[in-house]
């Protein structure tokens, strides 16, 4: 019996080393690419660090969170973002749901729809931002002077500060809502069908039965869809970069701003433009800390529906 044990316990030693070493690879590339430059980041955002050298700044302690409070393209930016994130947030889910109630029908040619609908999460977000500025200052203008319609031929998305944030959401939606529904028509399959047709034997109609039955037994999607797209949208830069790069130029509060200077490219502007690598830093902390409380508060949200349901 002993030795019985003694064999026991050096197999459980060598499954116990043999887990750590296939851990190993993934453990030390998080701590050398994630966890290290996130404290490293920290530290440096309450210094005066230029980014040129490590040697030679000084603490200043919290100037550089102070500084980015009142700096007025940082107060616009940041509130540019939550205007676009709520858009972009209610638009990407809007529409995603409604595809996957599309492709989970009975619709003729479904998995042709399925699959062209998840082809733009495929296109990097610089390639997207080019294909739709053509899109914007070429198609719908041609399209608006070729058939009459003025509303077209007359607007111009990336010069007008307000239609600009709308050509990112539009842009955004194209691209990311596949992605988002390829989630909820995996959630949709599991819903029991035999549910469904029961409720409409007893007269249940279409909308009872999406708002009674499919969404509560579907809201763990909805948990996992609303975290990623409201994420996805306070981090959004690549599209906006190749987009608009920003623009186009405004006046607020008497200053000249970029209309859709989202944080993300603020936080790039400051530190690599305008080279105050540490104050640069310190946005990105703040909006880490944001992005972090809106996601629990979210998370916590749809966890508690999940529960009710």
């Amino acid at each position: 019996m002993a030795a019985k044990k003694k064999t026991l316990t050096s197999r459980k030693r060598a499954d116990r080393l043999t887990y750590m070493l296939f851990l190993a690879p993934a453990l030390l590339s998080f701590l050398l690419v994630i966890a290290v430059p996130f404290f490293m980041g920290i530290y440096f955002s309450l210094t005066n660090w230029t980014g040129i050298t490590q040697s030679g700044f000084d603490f200043v302690g919290l100037q550089n969170y102070i500084n980015s409070i009142k700096d007025i393209r940082f107060q616009y930016s940041s509130m540019i973002t939550i205007v676009f994130a709520l858009i972009n947030f209610i638009s990407v889910n809007v529409v995603a749901f409604s595809l996957a109630l599309l492709v989970s029908s009975k619709i003729k040619g479904r998995n042709i729809y399925r699959t062209g609908f998840f082809l733009p999460n495929l296109i990097g977000g610089i390639v997207l931002g080019y294909i739709w500025q053509f899109i914007f200052n070429n198609v719908l203008i041609s399209i608006g002077e070729n058939y009459g319609i003025s509303l077209l031929a007359n607007t111009f998305f990336l010069t007008d500060p307000k239609l600009a944030v709308l050509a990112l959401v539009i842009a955004g939606t194209w691209q990311y809502a596949g992605y988002i529904m390829m989630i909820y028509y995996t959630a949709l399959q599991n819903v029991p069908k035999e549910l469904l047709e029961s409720a409409d034997l007893d007269g249940a109609n279409a909308w009872q039965r999406l708002r009674h039955i499919t969404i509560p037994m579907i809201m763990p999607a909805f948990t996992v869809a609303l975290f990623l797209t409201l994420s996805s949208s306070f981090k959004s830069y690549d599209v906006v970069m190749s987009l608009t790069n920003g623009g186009p130029s405004m006046l607020w509060q008497g200053q000249a701003i970029k209309a859709t200077e989202l944080i993300s490219v603020n936080i790039y502007n400051t530190a690599s433009v305008n080279n105050l690598m540490a104050e640069g830093q310190a946005r990105a902390v703040m909006l880490f800390v944001v992005l972090v409380v809106v996601s629990v508060i979210q998370t916590s949200i749809t966890k508690r529906k999940e529960i009710e349901s």
